[in-house]
């Protein structure tokens, strides 16, 4: 390694979690300030909130069927013009 280019790496960094949690790890940072840990994120927790998302679904449907119905439009009135 050369000289005066790496930073400083300490083997106790403290991590604290907005939930309250802390663990010692690993890092370039004394201390580590983070949002979500292993303590309380949903994944680990089981604890997953389901979206609901079939509102989404529906508009984007009803967005797909009204461009293809002008596009059908479009298409009818180049194939017979009045």
């Amino acid at each position: 390694m050369k000289d005066n280019l790496h930073p400083q790496y300490f083997t106790n960094a403290k991590v604290v979690c907005a939930c309250g949690n802390s663990f010692i790890t690993g890092s370039t940072k004394q201390e580590l300030r983070v949002e979500i840990c292993y303590n309380c994120h949903p994944f680990y927790t089981g604890k997953q909130h389901l979206l609901d998302t079939a509102g989404t679904i529906d508009k984007f449907k009803k967005r797909s069927s009204k461009a293809a119905e002008l596009k059908s439009k479009r298409i009818a009135k180049k194939l017979h013009p009045a």
